[in-house]
């Protein structure tokens, strides 16, 4: 999915192109896409919320300032706005927003564009988080549902 290499001393992310057949600014090849300046830094084809937790543990590798990037990411809800928020992320652009996800954007003053605005997407991590507008605590309750969906596996 992504490929990490170094240069000007900071890891980032290999970008690989895709066959670009639109050329639309917000056109995107990825599921999850990071830019720095108009360039992507990072990306990610995984699903749920998984691409950004990948993002969080690429920016701890990197002296990047998250209020620089942009992310583009194909379905925003409530539970990825209110992550994305906790890293600290400004600019934002999503293809498929629920209003819950718009409703923490606002709370939180980012600059975001959508494409489709939806009341809800029909995540149960959502309905989790519905009331919720704490980034911090959104996280743990993520995380805690991760490691029960992994505990239920074995």
């Amino acid at each position: 999915m992504y490929s990490l290499v170094y240069g000007n001393n900071l890891p980032h992310f290999l970008f690989i192109p895709k066959l670009i057949l639109n050329n639309s600014r917000n056109f995107m090849s990825y599921n999850f896409e990071v830019y720095q300046n108009d360039k992507i830094i990072f990306y990610s084809d995984g699903h749920w919320l998984h691409p950004i937790f990948e993002f969080e543990q690429f920016l701890e590798q990197t002296s990047l300032y998250p209020d620089l990037l942009k992310i583009k990411d194909k379905i925003i809800g409530r539970a990825a706005a209110l992550l994305l928020v906790r890293l600290g992320i400004r600019k934002i652009h999503a293809r498929l927003l629920s209003e819950l996800g718009k409703d923490v954007l606002e709370h939180f003053d980012a600059q975001f564009t959508y494409e489709e605005l939806v009341p809800q997407i029909g995540c149960q991590t959502e309905d989790l988080l519905k009331k919720e507008y704490d980034p911090e605590t959104a996280h743990r309750l993520i995380l805690t549902r991760i490691q029960n969906r992994k505990n239920d596996l074995v």
